[in-house]
């Protein structure tokens, strides 16, 4: 597999998968590790994952059930085109479709209601209140520079079918943020699993699991805890990171 200048090819340590990341570019992170824990997948689902960078999540989930398929979205052109070698590098083509396009636009690729589950690891910073990234493809990957996470969970609603499943990771202290988007968009939140870096520390992340056209009824999880106090992993990040 031939890389462009300052790409690599880094190691999954899940049955042989390996992923091109870009060493200057956005590289994904913990949290879409631990979503794609936290999503469930079940038999000959299709699956749309929305802002998909890297190809991190479809290539996660993809090892949960060999007959589920997958439609990756991504606004920037080069992070797709890179997204796509490494789902050719793991000869996953017929199972996963990388779309550089934006996501708003999905459904003129796979229509509408047509998606028995979404993913989802949006930017996280707010719009006038998030830092500047250094890179253009890092600011757009981590900040609502060109879309609000009102249009992201619009657009992961008008894909789903009914009674489908959108699972998303976001700051904890824009919970209640997300999941006022998510019911405006008839997506019920129905499973939500906060993650503290501590024990006694306060979350900083939420996994949300939604569905759509749900009655009311939520499924509060144990949270998932990190780190122990001597700064070493938790059993169950060990497990998630295949450690065990």
């Amino acid at each position: 597999m031939e890389l462009l200048p300052g790409e690599r090819i880094d190691d999954l340590q899940l049955n042989g998968l390996h992923i091109i990341q870009n060493e200057n570019g956005f590289r994904f992170g913990m949290d879409a590790v631990l979503l794609s824990d936290f999503t469930s997948v079940r038999p000959r689902e299709r699956i749309a994952d929305m802002g998909t960078g890297t190809v991190i999540i479809p290539l996660l989930l993809s090892q949960k059930r060999a007959d589920a398929t997958f439609e990756a979205f991504e606004i920037q052109p080069d992070v797709a085109e890179m997204a796509s070698r490494s789902v050719k590098l793991n000869g996953l083509e017929e199972r996963i479709r990388v779309h550089s396009m934006d996501m708003r636009s999905a459904t003129d690729i796979i229509g509408y209601q047509s998606m028995h589950a979404v993913t989802c690891n949006p930017p996280y910073g707010k719009a006038g209140s998030a830092l500047t990234s250094h890179t253009e493809a890092i600011k757009v990957s981590r900040h609502e520079t060109e879309i609000t996470i009102e249009d992201i969970v619009r657009s992961c609603s008008n894909v789903l079918r009914n009674m489908g499943r959108l699972t998303m990771v976001f700051p904890a202290q824009r919970m209640l943020e997300l999941c006022d988007a998510m019911r405006r968009c008839r997506l019920e939140p129905k499973r939500i699993r906060m993650v503290c870096a501590k024990v006694e520390k306060a979350p900083y992340l939420v996994l949300v699991e939604a569905m759509k056209n749900a009655k009311p009824s939520l499924l509060w999880m144990p949270p998932l805890v990190v780190y122990h106090p001597d700064g070493t992993e938790t059993e169950e990040i060990r497990r998630i990171y295949h450690k065990l």
